[in-house]
């Protein structure tokens, strides 16, 4: 009999899922060239169909795009996808029609560790990253959101999750500068990384969560003053990352909260295949796993 299993690995803690990253953009049709074209992701096809919002499919999480003043998320989204070496083709692909925008993209990294730095055409950056160990199963998914942060502020952000929504989170070094990880759901982190830049201003962008236990963070967000909007029964939202041993505010990042109860939580979302072509297709072959079977 095993008995050297790591049982601890297997703790998720009290977020159990980060589901999406809202992000307004100008223009819907540039939107769709560098998300659906370009990344390769798939448009979600059964809500939020109209011209001016669209949801896009990664795995089991998504990209919020309504149309407005473009915001720009301080740090850098993290993505998984199947084959980095066909996304360089794509992405290659929309130079000419992504011209005129601030789009680029550049492969970073040893070979062990190779990803594809990509910047959307209103300046937001998203780090693309091949199936490995550290992802798991996962080969399409969200793994990560990286926030830059400022000096002096990992330890309390760690401790804010850990005692407010009560989830695992630790600090470590990441590219030689303090951190905290917290944990948001199997094979998902929210790392919140020091850097000596200056901040930018916060313009509105927000994350939304799934958490198993619903009522006690909202009591101690609500025992803080944190909360700012009662959604409705499944739902609530708050913006202020404080430390809760003096209150300080830390960081602003709108976070909505849904219950494991939401009538969206754990909808499957459809995942298309990128390289599926009209003019070279394989008939069975239109949808992407989102994660490989166990070996």
């Amino acid at each position: 009999m095993n008995t050297n299993y790591d049982r601890a690995a297997e703790d998720l803690g009290n977020i159990v899922g980060l589901e999406h990253v809202n992000i307004r953009v100008p223009d819907q049709h540039l939107a769709t060239l560098f998300y659906v074209t370009g990344l390769g992701l798939t448009r979600d096809p059964y809500l939020v169909t109209g011209v001016v919002n669209m949801w896009i499919n990664v795995g089991r999480s998504q990209f919020h795009l309504p149309t407005g003043d473009p915001q720009l998320m301080r740090g850098q989204v993290g993505l998984v996808v199947p084959d980095i070496a066909a996304l360089g083709r794509r992405l290659e692909a929309m130079r000419d029609a992504l011209a005129d925008t601030a789009f680029k993209f550049a492969v970073r990294g040893p070979a062990s560790r190779r990803y594809i730095d990509v910047t959307c055409p209103w300046g937001n950056r998203i780090h693309c990253h091949g199936p490995g160990k550290r992802y798991g199963r996962v080969v399409l998914g969200m793994p990560y959101l990286a926030f830059d942060v400022a000096e002096g502020t990992a330890e309390g952000i760690a401790r804010f999750y850990r005692e407010v929504m009560l989830a695992p989170a630790t600090l470590e070094p990441i590219n030689r500068r303090p951190a905290a990880r917290v944990s948001a759901g199997p094979c998902q982190d929210l790392i919140f990384r020091e850097t000596k830049a200056p901040a930018a201003p916060y313009d509105g962008h927000h994350i939304q969560v799934y958490v198993a236990d619903f009522s006690e963070p909202h009591a101690q967000l609500r025992k803080r003053g944190l909360v700012t909007e009662e959604s409705n029964q499944h739902q609530y939202r708050f913006l202020d990352i404080v430390d809760p041993k003096n209150g300080k505010a830390l960081f602003r990042l709108e976070h909505e909260v849904r219950s494991m109860t939401h009538p969206l939580y754990a909808r499957p979302l459809v995942n298309r295949n990128p390289e599926q072509t009209n003019n070279a297709f394989a008939p069975g072959h239109e949808e992407c796993a989102w994660a490989m079977p166990y070996s």
